[in-house]
Parts: C-alpha cells; structure tokens; sequence
C-alpha cells in the first residue's frame, strides 16, 4: 500500500479505537496545513521550501493539540518518519511525536527524550496526563489552559500563535510578574492579546487568588487608533466589561485601554496611573 493507503486502512483506525474518535467526535486531523515552508534565499531569489502537513495532529480539546503522527507506507521501516514526526513536533510546540507504518508504532517524548516502539496509539486522557505530570503545571494553570478559545471560524489562531498563547497563560498563572512576547508586524499580535486576555478572564484568574472575581486588564498603547480598534472590534465580546481610560479613572470595569500618556500625566496634570 502506499502512505495515503496505510493511513486510511490502517493507522486511522488504530487511533479511533484508541479513543480519539468518541461519541462521533474526532480528536485528531488529517493532513492539516500548517505552514507554506520557509522563503529562504537561492541564488538570490527567494524560495518557499517545502509545506508542512502532518498526516494526522492529534487534540486533547479543540484547542489544545498533543501530538504528531507521521506515517509511511507498509513496505517501509516506521523509523523512516520519525525524524519528520519530530519536525513537526517542534514547529508546534509539541511533547509527543508518533511515526507509524501501520503495524510498528514508534514514539518520541520530548518531556523525557526517550524514543520507544509502542503496543499502540495512547488514549487521549492518558497523552494529556502525561503531558501535565511531565510539565509540572498547577490544577490553576491546567483550569486556565482549558478554558476554550473564544472561537471565530475564519480567525483560529495559527500554530506560532497558539504557541505564544499557550505560553504567556502558562507563565501568567504560573506566578511571573513580568513576560515578553515578541511578534513581528503582521503576525496577529492583537488577536494573540485578546485570546490570553479572555482564556485569563473566562478563568476568573487573579493576581489575589479570588476565585469570586474576574481579573483587571490593562491594554496599554501609544496612539488612539491602536486602543480604538482593538476595544470596538477584536475585543468586542468583553462586552461591557471594556473601559477606555480617559480623563479619569473608572473602577468598575475589568478589561481597561488606554493610552500611555493618559496614565502618565505631565507637569500639569497628575497621572491617573496611581489610581
């Protein structure tokens, strides 16, 4: 058979009855494009390199991927996809990367860097324990990391997106006072704001640890157009929760925008931030 073949007669179904078919609902995708590939530069013109598209991307939840399947056809070695199994993996910020022939199955576990021949595929429970006991994360960090993603279909975040997400909740909730994404123009910085900002306030985190109370968010920029468009649009589903700071400061709300000039004041006029 080949690889398109094995997949569909042989790998698939060792995934579903593993669990990741359930009550008709498919945890895993097929043949899902990540990526163009890399523009690197040949003989001064640039180049795309290869497009990346796993043959299946296993999830826990909608938005919380696990693993990496990589298969190969039955006539070959299941070793020969393991290195791009492992490519991919990295690309996602994965822990798991799988590589199959259909009848060997051959994992890779990044939390602990061993590689093992294994019986078969692991649940979607088990993987997600694994993944949680591996990573040391706190029942608050796991709580956060869960609450789904406010989901737009056309505007799902991208891999380096869910990454940075992913990330900054993990840190936040995890007690770092300060953290630092850094994305170039055009890569979706407000979109990755709003989705940590509503997966922190959809969890009712808080720096005081008061479960009764949603957090206090500030989205701080230095020009009006940067804080009116997030507010009215992207940000929109906070809803009344939003607040413009402007003038003086409201306390009644808890996802704030403002300027930072507004906050700092100047020699004429005090600044709001002490308030």
């Amino acid at each position: 058979m080949n690889e398109a073949e094995t997949c569909r007669t042989m790998v698939r179904p060792k995934l579903e009855s593993a669990g990741w078919l359930a009550n008709g609902e498919r945890f895993y995708r097929e043949q899902m494009h990540v990526t163009n590939g890399r523009i690197v530069l040949a003989g001064g013109k640039p180049k795309r390199q290869r497009r990346k598209i796993p043959d299946f991307l296993l999830y826990f939840t909608r938005d919380i991927p696990l693993a990496i399947v990589e298969a190969k056809s039955d006539q070959r070695p299941a070793a020969d996809g393991l290195q791009q199994a492992k490519d991919y993996a990295q690309t996602l910020g994965l822990k798991f990367a799988y590589a199959t022939n259909g009848t060997t199955i051959i994992e890779y576990d990044y939390l602990t860097h061993t590689e093992a021949e294994v019986a078969g595929f692991p649940t979607p429970a088990e993987l997600w324990q694994r993944y949680l006991i591996g990573s040391g994360l706190s029942s608050a960090v796991t709580d956060a990391l869960l609450v789904p993603d406010f989901f737009v279909e056309k505007k799902q975040p991208r891999y380096y997106q869910r990454i940075a997400i992913d990330t900054a909740v993990r840190a936040i909730v995890g007690g770092r006072k300060r953290c630092l994404l850094t994305l170039a123009t055009g890569t979706g910085k407000t979109a990755v704001a709003f989705q940590i900002c509503w997966k922190l306030w959809s969890a009712k985190w808080n720096a005081t640890g008061d479960a009764t109370r949603k957090p206090r968010i500030l989205f701080l920029a230095d020009r009006n157009k940067l804080i009116d468009d997030p507010m009215s649009k992207d940000f929109a589903p906070f809803g009344h929760a939003r607040h413009k700071i402007s003038g003086k400061a409201e306390k009644g709300r808890e996802m704030y925008f403002a300027l930072y000039q507004s906050l700092a004041g100047d020699a004429n006029t005090p600044g709001l931030y002490a308030q």
